[in-house]
């Protein structure tokens, strides 16, 4: 359903709408960010995910050539950075080679991973400029992670695997997702800075996916700024205005360059839907640390982090700050989207 303010006098239903759509096709027809989910394979299921990976999950239908296309086109509109996401994005076969093609694009990448398990080669890659980490993180008592992960001992492999990106100096964030009052989140936190970890996020459940406590999911659960410059890609080429908008679809990079999806009316139908960012983003700051609208874990919430965060267009979600620019805020222009 279309939510619309009241109409002013002399003004008409269908020029309203008219009107919103063509404003969201402008602002939908560039992309800064964009999620590629490359496989819906993971070898945790958490219970909340709201993609609801698992380790049947599939690596849907689009191929190595495919991907790299995909980013090739990233690379041609002015795509800043791209986030790797899954299921678990190095489950996918061609990960590294991906990645690879991503960096030699030009393209900054952020990959969001549950480090359960990093090849020895993959750290090198992980080293590269341009290149981050970010990872989720449930409690520092072992049993609850486990229990939320579904995985014994995924606690003590992440755990191991964030204090090696920090000894590194892999660029690495953290987030806290928040599922129910007996979560051990502030000793998470605490953990995680004791690890190292300087910028930690904190989300809700969001109720999509295996998260979902209603019957289906609703626009409530959107942060408003779905499709406005950012754009997700799923493992089997559909296109969404946001990795939560999952039931949006707004077209198929099988058969339509992306380029024109982006630009096209089922993406403007698509992002006129969404409610707009609400009340509290309008002030000078709308991206403020320890706000919790734009996706899991997407901004930095502790003191050791309490700048303007580095993400475009306003609250895309999942967009680290990386302190490669003349402001600090690299890789684009500090400006507060995977």
């Amino acid at each position: 359903m279309t939510l619309t303010p009241p109409l002013p006098a002399g003004h008409s239903q269908d020029s309203a709408a008219s009107a919103t759509v063509d404003t969201v096709r402008n602002t939908a027809a560039t992309a800064d960010f964009l999620w590629l989910e490359l496989t819906g394979r993971c070898p945790l299921a958490c219970t909340h995910c709201y993609a609801g990976s698992s380790p049947q999950g599939s690596h849907g239908t689009m191929m190595e050539t495919d991907w790299r296309s995909v980013i090739d086109q990233a690379a041609a509109l002015d795509v800043s950075m791209v986030q790797f996401i899954g299921g678990e994005p190095t489950a996918h076969p061609q990960f590294a080679s991906l990645l690879r093609h991503a960096i030699g694009g030009g393209l900054a990448v952020e990959v969001y991973t549950n480090l359960l398990h990093v090849k020895e080669t993959w750290w090198d890659l992980f080293a590269c400029p341009r290149v981050s980490l970010a990872t989720s993180w449930y409690s520092d008592s072992p049993a609850q992670h486990d229990a939320i992960t579904q995985r014994r001992g995924s606690h003590a492999k992440t755990r191991a695997n964030i204090a090696e990106a920090i000894r590194r100096g892999i660029p690495l964030r953290a987030g806290i997702i928040s599922l129910d009052g007996t979560q051990r989140t502030d000793q998470a936190r605490v953990e995680l800075e004791a690890l190292g970890v300087r910028s930690i996020g904190l989300d809700h459940l969001r109720q999509i996916g295996r998260g979902v406590r209603s019957p289906v999911p609703t626009l409530s659960q959107l942060c408003g700024n779905c499709g406005h410059g950012v754009a997700a890609i799923s493992p089997t080429g559909d296109v969404w205005p946001c990795v939560f908008a999952r039931w949006m679809t707004a077209g198929n990079v099988l058969h339509t360059p992306l380029a024109d999806i982006l630009a096209g009316q089922a993406m403007a139908d698509a992002v006129a839907q969404i409610p707009g960012k609400r009340a509290r983003h309008q002030g000078s700051d709308p991206c403020k640390p320890g706000d919790t609208e734009c996706g899991p874990t997407w901004r930095a919430a502790t003191p050791a982090r309490t700048a303007t965060m580095c993400t475009p267009h306003s609250c895309s979600p999942n967009r680290p700050c990386n302190p490669d620019g003349q402001d600090g805020c690299g890789p684009s222009s500090c400006k507060p989207v995977k």
